[in-house]
Formats: C-alpha cells, sequence, structure tokens
C-alpha cells in the first residue's frame, strides 16, 4: 500500500503541503496512521506539481525513503504552485522497484497515483488490459499493478473519455479482482479525481496557509489527515471525491459506473 494526496487552491509554497504537516507525507512515509495494509512506506516517493500559468506537470521522483533525500527540502524550497500531487510507496512483494514503479505518473496535463494492491499479480493483467495496446503497457515501463492501472486510465483519458467516468470505471473494474484494492488519485491541474476502494481517504477544505503565512482556501484530498484538526472529512468506502475550483461533490461509485454496465467503448 501507499499513501498519496493532491491539493488545488491558491498559490501556496510546496513545502507546506509536502514537509512541514505534522502528520503529512514525510512523517506517513514511516508512521501512517491510518494505513491499513503495511506498516511503512519506504520504497520510493515522488511530488509533481504544476507551475503558474502552465498545464503541463513537473515531476520529482526518487527510488529512496522520502526521508532520505537530502535534495528534496532544497528542491521544493522555490516553488509555489496552486496544484499538486504527491506520494510514497509501499511496494507489494514481487512487484517491480526504481523510480520508474514511483508515483507519480504522468502524461500531458494528468498526474496520477495508486494506493493499494492486485492481489495475484500478474494474473490479474490478463483480464484488465485486454483493451490496452501492448505498445502502451511496454511504455509504462515498470510492471506493477500501479503502471498497469495507469495505463487504463491513460488510454480512456488520451482517448477524450471525461476524467470522472474514467477514474469510475477502472476503479469499478479493478475491484471485480477478489480482494483488489483501488484507491486512484488523478489531478488534471483544474481539477483532482479520487477514490476510496479499499482503504482511507479523506478530505480537507477551507483555510491553508498562503505564501505570505496568511490563511488561504484551498482542497486537500489524502490518504490520512495531515493534523488533528476537526475539518477532515472521510470518504465512505466505495465512493469518488470530485474536486474543481468552485467545487466538491461525493459519488458513489455504482452511480458512475455500475458493475453490470458495459465500459465505455475506446478507440
Amino acid at each position: 500500500m501507499c499513501r498519496h494526496f493532491a491539493y488545488l487552491g491558491p498559490v501556496v509554497p510546496l513545502p507546506q503541503l509536502v514537509l512541514a504537516p505534522p502528520y503529512g507525507l514525510l512523517e506517513q512515509s514511516y508512521r501512517p496512521r491510518r494505513q491499513r495494509h503495511g506498516n511503512v512506506n519506504v520504497d520510493g516517493f515522488g511530488v509533481g506539481w504544476y507551475p503558474t500559468n502552465d498545464p503541463t506537470p513537473v515531476r520529482y521522483r526518487r527510488a529512496v525513503p522520502i526521508w532520505t533525500d537530502a535534495n528534496l527540502a532544497q528542491v521544493l524550497c522555490t516553488v509555489h504552485t496552486a496544484a499538486a500531487l504527491g506520494a510514497v510507496r509501499s511496494a507489494t512483494p514481487g512487484l517491480a522497484g526504481g523510480e520508474e514503479a514511483a508515483a507519480p505518473f504522468t502524461a500531458g496535463p494528468w498526474l496520477f497515483s495508486h494506493n493499494g494492491a492486485l492481489p495475484g499479480w500478474p494474473a490479474p493483467a490478463d483480464e484488465l488490459a485486454a483493451d490496452v495496446p501492448v505498445s502502451r503497457l511496454l511504455a509504462e515501463g515498470a510492471s506493477t499493478d500501479s503502471t498497469l492501472l495507469w495505463a487504463l486510465l491513460r488510454h480512456r483519458l488520451e482517448a477524450g473519455a471525461d476524467p470522472v467516468r474514467a477514474v469510475a470505471e477502472v476503479t469499478v473494474r479493478a475491484r471485480r479482482i477478489p480482494g483488489a484494492r483501488v484507491n486512484l488519485l488523478l489531478h488534471t491541474g483544474t481539477e483532482i479525481v479520487a477514490t476510496a476502494a479499499g482503504d482511507s481517504l479523506c478530505y480537507l477544505t477551507g483555510q491553508h496557509p498562503g505564501p505570505d503565512g496568511n490563511p488561504a482556501r484551498g482542497v486537500i484530498v489524502a490518504s490520512e489527515p495531515f493534523d488533528d484538526s476537526d475539518g477532515w472529512i472521510d470518504v465512505p468506502d466505495d465512493h469518488l471525491v470530485h474536486v474543481t475550483p468552485t467545487d466538491l461533490t461525493l459519488h458513489h461509485l455504482a452511480e458512475l459506473a455500475p458493475a453490470d454496465r458495459p465500459l465505455a467503448e475506446v478507440p
């Protein structure tokens, strides 16, 4: 399993999202408080963010525990952003390692992370990858359940699918595998789409530290709370959170992608 978060709101210093929170991504790497599977997340990490007025994200990721990277604070200290996604990885035994296996995964305007596992790997790939070109799977690099899910989702996004519908369908399809845990997190730069499907997820709306030290309004969606404030709201299992600059909506996955409805065709 892993821990991940996404932010959308006013421009804030990136270290205040990644390094400063008392129970943020750094703390969650070695002492997560709500992780249901696994105890630590030391098999790599990554942070992606959207520069001002640029729809293409920048990504920094490593294959080491986040606290061992002496360069991270220096890399992030100059970054101010209105949209970001970060993750720390706990590798499933038997799956590939290295930076290519660490989230966030990216293509075009998207950042993506998967918190969970597909039991019985690599057998689940036979069914899930049926409508994805082999060239797309090979292009993802590392052979893991997360890169498979990213390939499946990216294939649909690049075909023009609505991000909410695409994330819901991939999640529901993967959940057909017994014991599958499929918390997906997608950032488009202007919206966040996240699912709670087998592990914890919550969100916080309201005041966050701005670049001038004054409170600013934004939304954080995360595997677990960054602090002990009362504003964090748990997302029920099998639900999807959709965040835009003006709204936050919660949907049951069955409403968006009923298990008995055929998946949308992908060109």
